[in-house]
């Protein structure tokens, strides 16, 4: 007797990184609970996403003009911003 495999056997990697990405972009997203329009000129944290997933910046950005910018140089961030939130106080000794 030959047994069929379901459709979704035979591409586990492909299935299980759809159930995981969607948990981790939702999960990430929801980190980010800044709602509405930014307050422009304050430095924020913003997540961003493209066709690799998503990513927080390495830099704070603010929001000037409808825009976002690095915070320090000024320079238009390129990014697709999906998120923001205020800055997160670091921990001592967290890395």
């Amino acid at each position: 007797m030959i047994r069929m495999r379901k459709k979704w056997a035979l591409f586990p990697r492909l299935c299980l990184g759809e159930i995981f990405g969607m948990a981790t972009r939702d999960r990430r997203l929801a980190e980010f609970d800044g709602a509405g329009e930014p307050p422009p000129g304050l430095a924020l944290e913003v997540l961003c996403e493209d066709h690799s997933g998503t990513y927080q910046l390495p830099f704070a950005c603010r929001y000037v003009e409808g825009r976002w910018q690095n915070h320090e140089a000024g320079i238009a961030v390129e990014a697709t911003v999906i998120g923001w939130r205020l800055p997160r106080v670091k921990q001592r000794g967290a890395a």
